[in-house]
């Protein structure tokens, strides 16, 4: 990696770090490249506003990475199917703030972070969709399939009642979290009901 390439990984780095710690509003660029360990001349070089700066770190660090979704599929469940890629979809959030907290936190107030945020849900959309298609045994219609996995994207992407009555600042405020399966008693019973519609083969 060139130095070049090093210093606006560590910008990126520290911002994440702050914008999840603080949020976007109440971390100034100066404890950004106080934490980046870079003079702050160097970050504007690279991000000529902080704007710039939280749109580089959406728009490089949201993107669900192509993933190996062979080991989520329960061949003939669905239900099992849709809680295992929940599991999976939780872990890559507890592992980027990006993905955890800063965009669910900031796409109400950021365009642009609004506008990647779709993009977001298409690729979870997506995900979705693949692994439950390839659940179930017997044919079916393409847009059962769809609509089954558009329904489970908007559960699993709406704060929980634990998460409210817990008060955790990010579902307090309003915003979408992929939901933890383990944590949320009425999960399993929700995907035996998305899974309900999909039993019956295609006429």
């Amino acid at each position: 990696m060139t130095r070049d390439r090093e210093s606006r990984r560590l910008i990126l780095d520290a911002a994440e770090r702050l914008f999840a710690e603080r949020g976007f509003d109440a971390t100034p660029t100066t404890a950004i490249a106080d934490v980046a360990g870079v003079p702050k001349g160097l970050l504007f070089y690279y991000f000529p506003t902080k704007t710039d700066l939280l749109r580089a770190l959406v728009g490089e660090r949201l993107d669900l990475d192509p993933i190996d979704t062979s080991g989520l599929i329960a061949r003939g469940d669905p239900a099992r199917t849709l809680l295992n890629v929940t599991g999976r979809l939780r872990e890559l959030q507890a592992e980027s703030a990006v993905r955890g907290v800063i965009v669910w936190r900031e796409h109400r107030t950021h365009p642009e972070v609004r506008e990647k945020l779709q993009t977001y849900r298409a690729q979870l959309q997506a995900i979705v969709e693949r692994v439950l298609g390839a659940s179930i045994l017997h044919p079916i219609a393409a847009r059962r399939v769809r609509t089954a996995a558009a329904a489970w994207v908007a559960i699993i992407t709406t704060p929980s009642l634990l998460e409210l009555a817990g008060g955790d600042e990010t579902a307090a405020g309003g915003a979408d979290v992929v939901v933890d399966p383990t944590e949320t008693p009425d999960l399993p019973a929700l995907a035996d009901l998305i899974s309900a519609g999909l039993r019956e083969p295609a006429a």
